[in-house]
């Protein structure tokens, strides 16, 4: 066979092989108190002429991590913590290097745990000491399923860390009586509120303040009352491109490019109309009024970063297994 013959064969093989579609939608797994941003966020996206379909998966962040690692094509996630992505990095699912991938290491949002209370807030439950009381009932997901939980377990051991200056005893004492009050432990954020204000249980909310905001103006003032604590634990909501999906479906570039949305001031104006607090400083300020002062203590000066954590806290055995145990 000559050699115009064989390119001409080779030609006619390119033609008729079967060229991969692109993606033309992507999913992002989230966690559960987050479906109303991302509608907004997503629908603010595609105003920017952004023709991709978005998709949305929510559940408790843990819960979302591994489902995964368990095979939900996710092509990016926005959960609302670090171990959460940390968990599919160390399945492959996700570079090392994510948090240097977008600003803020990759969170483009933040919020804190919050109260939330019944109008006139009967129990009078102003900081974290109250949610220990005899006679409260609080309501707050569990840790072991949810990242919103976990946040609350560290906001209420920072506080009582500083409280009883350290002494484990007591931080343990009062942790237990607290997990004591909770009648039932949902398994996420958006099930916890769903328990408090339309099953009516419990006397106070314990959950991201963006949430408590959303309810107030939602449900009404009239019916309920954000409480913001002393103090409290910065949850920042970390974003990322899930490599081992994006690779396999050729979305990576549609996958980067929604989460860069987040960080412009357009993604950055929505997140805040929707109560949670910008990294971008301009729009932060804009939206001063809505959010008040508190004083936010970090992973790092509270508890020697992520990976202690882990290993301290969250690790079977570790001390919050300490607080169920003994209840």
């Amino acid at each position: 066979m000559n050699k115009l013959l064989l390119s001409a064969v080779a030609a006619l093989a390119l033609v008729s092989s079967p060229v991969l579609a692109q993606p033309t939608d992507i999913l992002n797994a989230s966690y559960d108190i987050a479906r109303e941003l991302f509608e907004a966020e997503n629908a603010a996206y595609a105003a920017t002429g952004a023709t991709v379909t978005i998709n949305q998966s929510h559940a408790g962040s843990s819960a979302q991590a591994r489902a995964v690692l368990e095979g939900l094509q996710a092509d990016v996630v926005t959960f609302n913590q670090v171990t959460d992505i940390q968990k599919l990095v160390e399945g492959g699912y996700v570079s090392e290097d994510w948090t240097s991938d977008f600003p803020h290491n990759a969170a483009p949002f933040y919020s804190f745990p919050s109260f939330l209370v019944r109008s006139g807030n009967p129990k009078n439950i102003k900081d974290w000491g109250d949610l220990a009381a005899e006679g409260v009932q609080v309501i707050f997901p569990n840790p072991k399923t949810s990242g919103n939980g976990r946040y609350t377990y560290l906001a209420a051991r920072a506080w009582a860390t500083e409280e009883y200056a350290g002494d484990e005893a007591k931080i343990e004492e009062f942790l237990t009586k607290l997990f004591a009050n909770v009648p039932v432990f949902e398994t996420g954020g958006r099930a916890a509120t769903t328990a408090f204000t339309e099953r009516q249980l419990g006397d106070v909310l314990v959950t991201f303040e963006a949430e408590t905001l959303a309810v107030v103006k939602q449900l009404g003032a009239d019916k309920y009352e954000a409480v913001v604590p002393s103090v409290s634990f910065l949850s920042e909501f970390p974003v990322a491109v899930v490599d081992k999906v994006v690779d396999a479906r050729g979305s990576r570039d549609l996958a980067k490019a929604y989460l860069d949305f987040l960080f412009t001031p357009e993604g950055q104006e929505v997140a805040a109309a929707n109560f949670h607090r910008p990294q971008d400083a301009t729009v932060a300020a804009a939206h001063a009024a809505t959010f008040p002062a508190i004083r936010l203590v970090t992973v790092e000066d509270a508890f020697g970063g992520w990976d202690k954590v882990a290993a301290d806290h969250f690790a079977d055995g570790g001390l919050l297994d300490k607080v169920f145990v003994n209840q």
